[in-house]
């Protein structure tokens, strides 16, 4: 027993003598706590000399936050290639936020005619715009006005004329089809398909509050059909003088709906002799059964109606992403009826914001003679 003992003390200090850097080693270890970490060499490979390829960046400081912007890279391939024969073209996330990346301005009909490089005195938002003196039909002010431009809902309000032309029965019901649906924009609409109303609630809020499928019934219920509607359409705008003008549809949702400012204008002057037509489309709000218990209400889609400052006697609204937003109105102007037309404005409210400008204008200067503004020769 004392002898087994003794061989293991004897066996663990000749272990010690052998290792004293190990034992050394782990004193220190122990006595400072941190583990030691032994790290291993590893060889790094060598770089091919027949390939290369250089990035360059271009970092701008747009807003405080950070673009960059990639050029091309020019890449030497040794297999099956010529060397700097191949460019390619990188494409770097500018942020890993989508919110923060920036989205290309959509360009619309009147962008491509190169009408958004035409400056105005008023400094309209509006590509193209008419202001007119509805009594004396005196021009005061031309932005592009004989320039032809899709015009989106505005075509409603000829859809109104030729509806009320007709002297078709206003107390008869129509009802919502799949043909009313949107299969141009793919727009939606709070009109169902099956809901019935009559003609004249159809029309009062297609005016109003821009129903589509309210302006696709009418259309469709016209004797003829909407081929016969559009037809009937076309020949109203050429027996007021509009030669710059064209339609497709009773709706606006295609963009082949086409006139200038200065037809509208005389459509404006025209639509103005029916009560129904003014009084429609400068209501506030509106509610409408829709003929299975439910009720939908509406509202206007020119918030200038509501404005107690403006003295609006006609309006109509109008957007689609080809047309940009767009704005026709009467409005009496210091005792003056004038009638506005402003089409292709950027911004949600900026055509609103260019009836402003006018109406200051008209106001503080009282023009009597025309202020043209056409757009520069390319």
């Amino acid at each position: 027993m004392v002898k087994s003992a003794l061989g293991i003390v004897i066996s663990l200090f000749a272990f010690a003598v052998a290792s004293p850097a190990v034992h050394a080693q782990g004193s220190a270890a122990a006595k400072s706590g941190k583990k030691q970490v032994v790290k291993k060499q590893v060889a790094k490979k060598p770089v091919a000399k027949t390939a290369s390829a250089k990035v360059k960046t271009s970092v701008e400081r747009r807003s405080g936050k950070k673009v960059v912007q990639a050029t091309a890279v020019r890449s030497a391939v040794a297999v099956k290639a010529k060397p700097n024969s191949g460019y390619q073209r990188v494409a770097f996330s500018p942020s890993p936020n989508p919110a923060a990346a920036a989205v290309p301005p959509v360009m619309t009909a009147g962008d491509m005619a190169g009408l958004n490089l035409t400056h105005d005195p008023l400094s309209l938002k509006s590509n193209a715009a008419v202001v007119i003196d509805q009594r004396t039909s005196q021009v005061l002010f031309e932005k592009n006005a004989a320039v032809p431009l899709p015009i989106a809902s505005l075509t409603k309000l000829m859809t109104a004329m030729i509806v009320v032309e007709s002297r078709q029965n206003m107390d008869e019901v129509l009802e919502v089809t799949t043909d009313d649906i949107d299969r141009e924009k793919n727009s939606t609409s709070r009109l169902r398909v099956g809901s019935h109303m009559s003609r004249a609630n159809m029309l009062h809020i297609a005016l109003m509050s821009s129903e589509n499928r309210a302006a696709s019934a009418l259309g469709r219920n016209y004797p003829g059909g909407l081929p016969a509607f559009v037809a009937a359409m076309n020949a109203k705008a050429k027996a007021l003088g509009m030669m710059d003008t064209r339609y497709v549809d009773s709706t606006g949702l295609s963009s082949h709906n086409v006139a200038s400012a200065r037809d509208l204008a005389r459509l404006v002057v025209a639509a103005y002799q029916y009560p129904v037509i003014r009084d429609y489309s400068t209501d506030e709000n509106y509610a409408v059964d829709t003929g299975n218990g439910h009720q939908l209400q509406y509202m206007n889609s020119n918030r200038l109606v509501k404005n107690p400052g403006w003295d609006i006697g006609l309006q109509k609204t109008g957007y689609i992403s080809e047309a940009g937003r767009c704005l026709l109105m009467q409005s009496r102007i210091d005792g003056r009826p004038v009638v506005m037309v402003f089409l292709d404005s950027k911004g949600k409210d900026s055509r609103l914001a260019d009836a402003g400008r006018v109406r200051k204008w008209l106001e503080s200067t009282k023009p009597q003679t025309l202020v043209q503004v056409q757009a520069a020769a390319r």
